[in-house]
């Protein structure tokens, strides 16, 4: 196995069903400019209440990607 060197972005996702569901939609957006993606790491989860009831939830995520050789 390959030694490997990791870089590491930072994303929020949001989504309005719930917590998993916005670690989801950054994921999938990571994937639309970042290859070798092979972590994440949840940094922070919070929410937006509206009328007394959860609205919307907010995820910050560390994701980890292999650097190209």
């Amino acid at each position: 196995m390959a030694d490997h060197v990791y870089k590491i972005v930072e994303l929020t996702g949001s989504s309005t069903t719930g917590a998993d569901d916005a670690i989801r939609n950054a994921v999938a957006r990571a994937a639309e400019t970042i290859r070798n993606m092979r972590w994440f790491q949840v940094q922070e989860t919070r929410g937006y209440i509206d009328n007394n009831q959860v609205a919307h939830w907010q995820v910050t995520i560390k994701i980890g990607f292999t650097l190209e050789e």
